[in-house]
């Protein structure tokens, strides 16, 4: 059974506010003490100390750009990732302005010394592409674009710093710059990715797990709506199996949606302090 069915099967999800994609990541060299490398120790631990259905660390700031009309700072653990959001404001090329709804444009990038990789990657790269796309569709699922025709939305996202997760920090992040800038949202989007090595299932996968070659599925949500927006999925995987790290992936979007919403809430407390409310 493929993947779509997989999904469908799983999710029962329908409309456009489901986004089915693969991932496409870039080769790379798998060793042999990788692969044979102990993920989960005896005692249950995984190589940074966390347990299989334990997260990363969240860190989050709003408004760290004074020229954007929104943004934001999102870390899950040692990933940490600067989104900049700038409108509603005019379109600038006139024939892709809409009438009924704004125009999202997305742009993702990875700074030179965010890996350790030091080989410099061209601007527009096909993968820097279709994470900017996936990034967009994403973030399409939660604007109320009809409230805001002919108008234009950019969103930037950068990686500062890279250690696995990099698509789900950056969705976070743009869900925070969004609520900065003030841009409606019918709900926020909230990401994780979970997966499997070893026979476990893995929360939150860091660099060295995700580089294993094992399979692994990125979700995006709705969390009020309880819908998903994105879905991507990196091998296969049984269905049972599947079904288990695709809610584990869910459960962890749910915490970062209950971990935003903590960071919003306390940022409109410090506005209110400030205007004497």
């Amino acid at each position: 059974m493929g993947l779509k069915c997989l999904a469908q099967h799983y999710l029962k999800s329908t409309g456009p506010s489901f986004i089915l994609t693969k991932k496409n990541k870039p080769l790379r060299r798998r060793t042999a003490s990788l692969s044979k490398m102990e993920f989960v120790n005896p005692e249950g631990l995984r190589l940074d100390g966390r347990r299989p259905m334990e997260m990363r660390q969240l860190r989050a700031e709003i408004g760290v750009v004074s020229k954007a009309d929104g943004s934001a700072v999102f870390e899950m653990g040692n990933t940490k990732v600067i989104a900049a959001v700038y409108g509603p404001r005019e379109v600038q090329n006139r024939s892709q302005q809409s009438n009924d709804e704004a125009l999202v444009r997305c742009e993702y990038s990875m700074a030179n010394f965010s890996t350790g990789d030091r080989m410099r990657k061209p601007k527009g790269d096909r993968r820097s592409t279709e994470i900017s796309m996936v990034i967009r569709q994403t973030m399409e699922a939660c604007i109320l674009t009809h409230l805001m025709p002919r108008s234009q939305i950019d969103i930037f996202v950068q990686v500062l710093q890279a250690d696995g997760g990099t698509r789900s920090a950056c969705i976070n992040a743009a869900t925070l710059a969004l609520a900065d800038a003030g841009i409606p949202m019918t709900d926020i989007v909230t990401s994780c990715s979970a997966g499997f090595l070893n026979g476990t299932p893995l929360l939150d996968l860091n660099y060295v797990e995700d580089s294993a070659g094992g399979p692994d599925v990125t979700v995006g949500i709705l969390p009020k709506l309880d819908k998903v927006t994105l879905l991507q999925m990196d091998s296969k995987l049984q269905m049972e199996t599947f079904e288990t790290v695709m809610q584990l992936a869910t459960e962890g979007c749910k915490a970062v949606a209950s971990y935003i919403r903590e960071v919003l809430l306390e940022n409109t407390k410090q506005l209110e302090s400030r205007r004497g409310v």
